[in-house]
């Protein structure tokens, strides 16, 4: 019996782990949105099985939206990650963004769009110390458009690699985005691949490397947050 019961123990303990690998958990910023829908449908199921059906159907999609699934980051040294799940609209030489007070010299930006159905979690492109965070008020144009980057709304973040270089990472709003999280602060040192923010509801993020860094993805390539590697930065 004894044998029989572990056995079963252990299946279901099997089973587990194996809907954790497919079911990715979620970022804590969508529990109250996912809780909020949830109880919604259960007052429209009250009313109408179908409304609450496609109540729950909604939730569903908001849990699945604010999902974080874990990834593994590359051990190449001296690199820069995607810091965003999404496809590549633009890799360009451009200034840093004004607020940071960097002055004009160009530094190579490497954007990625963010739809809807990407995952909306941004992670750390490398182990460093945060130096400074700057959010900036702006518009909600849509964010493939490449004047996104200096007229929407966005939060800045630059970082102090361990092999010192700055790299900036910036989460714009887009069309439909109205709300910027960012959960580092100035001074907290944090780790490649870590998560650092999110954006609701479709978006962009940009990346900042500096010039001599070699890029290594182009426009219309998709990648894959904390495991894709935009740039390999220049040599110590």
């Amino acid at each position: 019996m004894n044998s029989d019961r572990d056995q079963h123990s252990g299946g279901v303990s099997h089973f587990i782990e194996l809907a954790r690998g497919i079911v990715p958990p979620m970022h804590p910023a969508g529990r109250p949105f996912v809780a909020g829908a949830g109880v919604t449908s259960l007052l429209l199921r009250r009313f109408s099985k179908r409304a609450g059906v496609l109540g729950f159907l909604v939730t569903a999609w908001v849990a699945w939206f604010f999902r974080e699934p874990k990834r593994v980051l590359p051990t190449r040294p001296n690199i820069a990650v995607a810091p965003a799940d999404g496809t590549v609209s633009h890799v360009v030489e451009v200034a840093p963004p004004a607020e940071l007070g960097l002055g004009t010299e160009p530094m190579i930006r490497i954007s990625v769009f963010l739809s809807v159905f990407d995952v909306h979690v941004q992670r750390v492109p490398a182990a460093g110390v945060v130096r400074q965070v700057s959010y900036h008020a702006g518009k909600f144009l849509s964010a493939d458009l490449d004047k996104a980057s200096e007229v929407n709304e966005r939060n800045t973040v630059l970082l102090r690699t361990l092999g010192g270089h700055d790299l900036v990472v910036v989460q714009i709003a887009g069309l439909v985005a109205r709300r910027i999280v960012c959960q580092v602060v100035e001074g907290e040192k944090v780790d490649a691949g870590q998560t650092y923010g999110l954006i609701r509801f479709g978006s962009r993020v940009d990346l900042y490397v500096p010039r001599g860094s070699r890029p290594l993805v182009e426009a219309g390539m998709r990648t894959i947050g904390g495991e894709t590697v935009l740039a390999e930065l220049p040599e110590d």
